[in-house]
């Protein structure tokens, strides 16, 4: 039994003093006591199901649950197929870190931003760097602004223990097309 059938009243499971009652074919049958529309819908071998608990009174339809439980099955596989998942990569800096080191980090964050992952840019502070958070908000802000083009802040750089951390997201993908294309005309 999945977890949309234990949610969805049926038949017998229906104990409220009065529904509204829709048809089989989508008619309006009115206010009445869930015995009697049971007994409406045991007539025609169908079963009573709650489509609307909250509204007052509970609205009802008569319809096959099982044909009930298979389209609202694929309606959550159709949405769950059109989000969007995202992987968070990190990386790593340190304060004092060599330009070199810090222009390979920026070319991988500027690649992870391009194939749609989100990049947690942190920095961590050990010992005597600690007395200077500074250095590492200089740091996430230098790099925040060299990735402008591929990317947009989506927390700004905050101090938490001995970390620094800031997280980019990946520019839409509309932006990230204009962006490639004034990039390989200035080129030229």
């Amino acid at each position: 039994m999945s977890v949309i059938d234990r949610r969805v009243r049926v038949n017998e499971r229906i104990r409220v003093r009065e529904i509204r009652v829709i048809g089989k074919d989508g008619e309006q049958l009115g206010i009445m006591p869930p015995a009697k529309a049971l007994s409406l819908a045991q007539q025609v071998n169908l079963d009573l199901v709650e489509v609307s608990p909250t509204s007052v009174p509970p609205v009802c339809r008569i319809m096959d649950f099982g044909k009930f439980l298979y389209e609202r099955n694929k309606q959550a596989h159709a949405a769950k197929k059109k989000q969007r998942q995202f992987t968070v990569k990190e990386v790593k800096f340190r304060p004092g870190i060599d330009e070199h080191d810090y222009g390979f980090k920026k070319k991988n964050i500027m690649r992870f931003l391009h194939n749609g992952d989100k990049v947690k840019a942190m920095v961590i502070f050990r010992g005597r760097e600690n007395v200077h958070p500074e250095l590492g908000r200089k740091l996430l802000e230098r790099l925040i602004g060299e990735v402008k083009e591929h990317g947009q802040v989506e927390t700004v750089p905050l101090r938490e223990g001995n970390t620094m951390a800031t997280i980019l997201a990946p520019l839409p993908r509309r932006m990230q097309e204009k962006g490639g294309a004034a990039s390989a005309e200035s080129g030229k």
